[in-house]
């Protein structure tokens, strides 16, 4: 498996197949005397900026601290333990309203978007 072109990117849909968000990043555990290994994914807006360096990483985390509170300031990860399957979407074994993933855009809707006239 090529962790880049198979996992990076790709759909992230939770065990009752709603769409969370794309994989955004791979962490990878170093065990001495043993290959990496896999241990969880990322999405989310942190980790997304990450990608385009360590400045607009930490800016993204100070911002997504300040909005949302400490719980926030880190990137969403979901335990690489926790696949399902890979396939066209990878599927996590998770259900992601026991999460803070859907947090700022449950925020979004109650507080700006449900206001406007017509949008509810």
């Amino acid at each position: 498996m090529d962790l880049v072109r198979d996992i990076l990117d790709k759909q992230v849909v939770d065990r009752e197949q709603v769409k969370i968000g794309k994989v955004d990043g791979l962490v990878a555990e170093l065990r001495p005397g043993k290959p990496p290994r896999v241990a969880a994914i990322e999405l989310g807006s942190i980790t997304l900026a990450r990608r385009l360096g360590p400045r607009p990483g930490r800016w993204m985390m100070r911002l997504a601290a300040k909005l949302g509170g400490k719980d926030h300031g880190e990137p969403h990860r979901i335990a690489w333990n926790k696949v399902r399957d890979i396939g066209v979407d990878i599927e996590f074994d998770i259900d992601v309203r026991e999460t803070a993933i859907f947090d700022w855009q449950n925020w979004l809707r109650d507080h700006v978007i449900g206001r406007i006239p017509g949008a509810g």
